[in-house]
């Protein structure tokens, strides 16, 4: 039992001097940020509480749209325009695979710019 311990109290004396010496890895996580401008068009496509979706341009009415025809309508408001930035707005008690099943439907497409709409959160206290 004896030269038990003596094995654990090397280990230990080796771990503890060893510990401080390694490095942590630094992660850069990505930020929210503000744009610096609005740009000039933007598609915005809501997903209502009961997850029936709606197609809005430039402060238009929105349009109602299956998820079979939003590709396309997506398409025609862009104008062979890629770069037209496409945001999804949810409603807060939207499941979650409603917004995935939107997102995936436009990135299999080939819309690129795609992004979610946040509000944020009043302040607290």
């Amino acid at each position: 039992m004896v030269p038990f311990i003596d094995v654990m109290l090397v280990l230990l004396i080796i771990f503890m001097v060893t510990a401080p010496l390694i490095t942590t890895g630094v992660v850069d996580l990505p930020s929210v940020g503000k744009s610096q401008q609005r740009p000039a068009s933007v598609i915005e496509i809501i997903v209502g509480s009961d997850e029936r979706l709606r197609v809005r341009a430039d402060n238009e009415e929105p349009v109602a749209v299956t998820l079979a025809q939003l590709a396309r309508r997506v398409q025609e408001r862009q104008r062979g325009n890629a770069d037209v930035p496409v945001v999804i707005s949810a409603d807060k008690g939207v499941r979650y695979e409603a917004v995935v099943r939107t997102m995936d439907t436009l990135q299999r497409a080939g819309v690129r710019r795609v992004g979610l709409s946040v509000r944020q959160a009043a302040p607290t206290g």
